[in-house]
């Protein structure tokens, strides 16, 4: 494996700084879904936790780093996720953090910040604006600014996921991922390379928020002028530089689905699975979907990464009443 700017004793150690509510979360084979997908699938669902994502592996490490350097505040930018995460774990040490994000971003996501009490700034345009605005903010007032899948607090706290993918039995054929930022991607992916160098590490994205995969195919940052999907939370147009060399260093494919797929995703997973997730948490899924000869007769496992949803959307989405 390639060197990446990840460490496996620091990934360990960052378990130790963890809430025990974000580790061990569910993993398991659903078979009510393989007649649909074709091939054996495992879901490792991290939405079992009080933010309801991953994002808080990253966050409580952050977090707890933060404090025990004696800091007061923290500023981020986010698609709702991670300022939920880091108001949830900032709260529990003493932190005054700020969230920026876009006032397009989901309401129930935003609506969570704050009731999180986190102070939350909305800017009218998208992700990557509400980067540059957290970054004036850090520099205006002093305090940290949490970059998700730049900070490696926070893809280390995300590949705590591939310490659990490791030790599960039997052992996967390739592991879906999400990917945005790369935080999870990174972070999983250098676990898995280290400690389960057979296991396939695939990364997904939507068709239309494809920066990083088109990135990762050219092996030079590629720049969007904008997104259209409804996955959120990975709908990023400015791939960080050093987040894509270690994504180069740890993935073996970047596939990219159409929107119908992410929705057909969705569908599977409430219908077989009993499960609500946001359009991010079933790109694993959509991919399966729409390549089913590839993985057929292999046991793959999706990371379901999320279920923050706007449920009025939702409905729409899946066709549900």
């Amino acid at each position: 494996m390639l060197e990446t700017r990840l460490d496996l004793a620091r990934i360990r150690a960052a378990r130790r700084m963890i809430d025990p509510l974000f580790l061990d979360t569910p993993l398991y084979r659903c078979e009510a879904m393989e007649p649909d997908l074709g091939c054996a699938v495992s879901v490792k669902l991290e939405t079992a936790n009080p933010v309801r994502s991953f994002k808080g592996r990253g966050t409580e490490v952050v977090a707890s780093l933060l404090a025990a350097n004696g800091a007061g505040a923290a500023v981020c930018a986010s698609a709702g996720n991670l300022g939920q995460a880091l108001a949830w774990s900032g709260r529990r040490r003493g932190l005054d953090v700020t969230v920026v994000a876009s006032r397009f971003a989901p309401t129930a996501k935003l609506e969570r910040i704050r009731a999180l009490g986190a102070r939350l700034e909305l800017v009218d345009g998208d992700f990557d604006q509400a980067r540059e605005r957290a970054a004036a903010i850090a520099r205006h007032d002093g305090i940290r600014l949490v970059e998700d899948s730049q900070d490696l607090e926070t893809c280390e706290g995300a590949a705590t996921i591939g310490l659990e993918l490791v030790d599960a039995a039997p052992p996967f054929d390739a592991v879906l991922i999400a990917l945005g930022g790369g935080a999870m991607a990174t972070g999983v992916g250098h676990v898995l390379k280290a400690l389960a160098p057979g296991v396939e590490v695939i990364c997904v994205q939507p068709l239309g928020a494809p920066a990083m995969t088109l990135s990762w195919r050219e092996r030079r940052v590629v720049t969007t002028e904008s997104t259209d999907t409804i996955a959120d939370g990975v709908a990023g147009r400015r791939p960080i530089p050093a987040v894509l060399d270690d994504l180069l260093a740890v993935a073996d494919d970047a596939v990219l689905v159409e929107e119908a797929s992410i929705t057909a995703g969705m569908r599977v997973l409430l219908e077989h699975a009993g499960l609500v997730v946001e359009p991010s948490a079933a790109l694993g899924v959509a991919a399966i979907l729409e390549d089913r000869d590839r993985f057929a007769g292999r046991h793959v496992a999706t990371i379901v990464c999320g279920g923050n949803v706007d449920l009025d959307a939702y409905h729409r989405w899946v066709g549900v009443v």
